[in-house]
């Protein structure tokens, strides 16, 4: 199959291929009655766990339909509403969903298992791991289906799984597959890299985006995330995220509406063979600080002009970070994850031909 030919239908590339988030569909079905029939006896081992999973786990996962405003050519605001799902992760009412799903919208509404239409709130974003929390209010007399979080370090290729969500508005559709690949790598608009990705064959759509990847055991093993389509429906390979990256997030997500995470204060470089050119700099971050050179930027005069020009020859180029080799902004970028604000790390730079080592103390990143 060559991957390269596939229809561009989105930002989202891994490994140089191109995938579509599922998030929206230009429909919205409701589907409320006859959800939860009383279990037929004449249903083989498989189909009772597929029934059970379903029957424990379909209420918790939600329908989000956004509504964003764009301007016409004519300078008019159009409105645009689009669909995704949410699943529920805890009984006063939070809910996980991917970043894309409600990155433009500018209201949210939130339908849960009976039909009642909330409006969402949004509580916190991690555009780095494509994943947002959001909140309703609910009254009084609702309760809330809760999904348990799984292990997803614990997955194997082969075991079967199932997918909940509201493809093509379609509200809590369950389909089912297999783990047809584990630690795939999804790259985002902004180069971060999701590692660790589950593939599967379970059939993922275009409004499935945020539904719940379950278990056998009915636990929450990924967040369904895109889809690899030449058409932008499904074929068979579809991609979710890790509950364990979910777990980590959800927390601070909740209590700082961010994702502290440790800044250098190097803001863009460009890969060489070498080793990675700084190319902007915060000129008050911790790099700068320490005494990480840039891009040096002249100025001069001729006649009756004033010239700049931008040496980036002259910015350092960073080989290693603790004495680990790194090779791609990635690298630098997922050592430095594993570290907290106000902590020491060492750059190894090359600068005029030599290599010296700088200590740099972590700041806190800005919320985005």
């Amino acid at each position: 199959m060559n991957f390269r030919n596939l229809t561009v239908v989105s930002l989202i590339t891994a490994l140089n291929t191109v995938f579509m988030p599922v998030n929206f569909a230009c429909y919205s079905v409701a589907a409320y009655a006859g959800q939860d029939k009383p279990l037929n006896s004449h249903v083989n081992e498989e189909e009772a766990t597929n029934i059970r999973i379903y029957k424990n786990a379909n209420k918790a996962v939600v329908n989000i339909s956004t509504v964003s405003v764009n301007e016409n050519p004519y300078l008019n605001l159009v409105p645009h509403e689009g669909f995704g799902s949410g699943t529920v992760i805890s009984t006063d009412g939070y809910i996980l969903t991917n970043f894309h799903v409600i990155q433009h919208a500018n209201t949210l509404r939130v339908t849960i298992f009976d039909g009642t239409v909330l409006t969402g709130n949004i509580v916190g974003v991690d555009p780095a791991n494509d994943l947002a929390v959001l909140k309703i209010g609910l009254p009084p007399a609702i309760k809330l289906t809760v999904i348990p979080y799984g292990d997803s370090s614990k997955l194997e290729v082969g075991a079967r799984v199932l997918a909940i969500g509201n493809p093509f508005g379609l509200d809590r559709t369950m389909t089912q597959g297999i783990i047809s690949s584990l630690g795939r790598t999804l790259k985002l608009e902004n180069g971060r890299l999701i590692k660790g990705i589950i593939q599967t064959d379970a059939a993922i759509n275009p409004g499935n985006s945020g539904g719940p990847l379950l278990d056998t055991q009915g636990k929450l093993i990924g967040i369904t995330t895109a889809i690899l389509s030449r058409s932008g429906q499904s074929a068979g390979i579809g991609l979710a995220i890790p509950i364990n990256i979910a777990k980590q997030i959800v927390p601070q997500l909740i209590t700082n509406h961010q994702v502290i995470r440790p800044d250098l204060g190097i803001q863009a470089v460009q890969m060489l063979d070498s080793g990675l050119r700084v190319t902007k700099l915060d000129e008050n971050g911790p790099a700068a600080l320490a005494g990480i050179c840039g891009p040096k930027l002249s100025v001069y005069k001729q006649g009756p002009f004033t010239i700049q020009s931008i040496d980036v020859t002259a910015a350092d180029i960073i080989t290693g970070i603790d004495d680990i080799v790194v090779h791609s902004a990635d690298d630098l970028l997922s050592y430095l994850e594993l570290k907290k604000p106000g902590q020491v790390v060492t750059l190894t730079v090359l600068r005029g031909g030599h290599k010296i080592k700088i200590p740099v103390t972590l700041t806190t990143t800005k919320a985005i």
